[in-house]
């Protein structure tokens, strides 16, 4: 026997198909969490795949890409010689005092910028202006005023480096909930308490990009100093090499740099997990 339907009454609309588990996960659902082995697989993968490449295609150009094998032995001949330590002696120390100085200015600016209007407007033209301006166009005037040794070039990476940081951070404090800072208030806590559990932790990632994103930058401000002043560094390196054709030797310090910036960033990675135990993190 049929349920009556009542005369001009709207049907109920069909109820969609529930998506399978698969269906949800594939199309944004939710993203399959690979276990470290897996991923390090994976990692590994690549880099084996990279080097075979690099290896076979190398022996066809050996003078203009060289391979692999014969950049181990380069770095073995500079490691003995003494030239590679030196030259990243002198690079680590340009790369550690700007990159450090660069990343609390950035982050402290950024904080007040981010708390403040008042902060924020004054600081909005100058950061714009100079983010904007190529930092390459301004290596030769930091170079006139403070000299060709490790002041310049520390200077130089402060600046690759602090306009990142800050408007990474400054974006972290906006960013941060309206309703978790009102429920602090609400329970009459101070700003140091409301600093420590509610708008550092939120800022977090926000933080962690910016320096990330200078890790590289700064790394570019090492090498194009370097250039220009070539007297030290692996800057220095490469292009002593390559102008006397040591396409071995000139790839040394290139891959010596790329290890550098994966290992920066393995140990930012690797705060950021110790610090932000809430957030899973990939």
């Amino acid at each position: 026997m049929t349920a009556a339907v009542s005369v001009g009454a709207e049907p109920d609309p069909p109820r969609p198909a529930r998506k399978s588990r698969t269906a949800r996960t594939a199309f944004g659902g939710g993203r399959r969490q690979l276990s470290p082995v897996k991923r390090w697989a994976l990692r590994l993968t690549s880099v084996v795949v990279l080097l075979g490449a690099w290896q076979i295609y190398g022996r066809t150009r050996p003078i203009l890409l060289s391979t692999p094998s014969a950049v181990f032995t380069a770095g073995v001949d500079m490691i003995r010689d003494g030239t590679l330590p030196h030259a990243l002696a002198t690079s680590l120390a340009e790369l550690g005092i700007g990159f450090s100085t660069g990343a609390v200015a950035g982050v402290l600016l950024g904080l007040a910028a981010g708390r403040s209007q008042i902060v924020e407007a004054l600081l909005d033209l100058p950061v714009n202006a100079f983010y904007a301006t190529p930092m390459v166009a301004l290596i030769p005037v930091f170079v006139l005023w403070f000299g060709f040794g490790l002041t310049s070039k520390a200077i130089i990476v402060f600046f690759f480096v602090v306009f990142t940081v800050f408007i990474s951070t400054v974006r972290g404090v906006h960013e941060v909930d309206p309703e978790l800072i009102e429920v602090a208030r609400s329970f009459c806590s101070s700003e140091r308490r409301m600093w420590m559990d509610v708008i550092l932790p939120s800022c977090l990632p926000y933080i962690v990009t910016g320096l990330r994103l200078a890790i590289g930058r700064a790394l570019i401000g090492v090498i194009v100093a370097e250039f220009y002043t070539a007297l030290a560094g692996l800057g220095y390196l490469i292009t002593s090499s390559a102008s006397n054709f040591e396409t071995a030797r000139t790839w040394v310090p290139i891959v010596v740099i790329a290890l550098i910036g994966i290992i920066l960033t393995a140990v930012l990675e690797w705060a950021e997990r110790r610090l932000a135990r809430w957030r899973r993190t990939t």
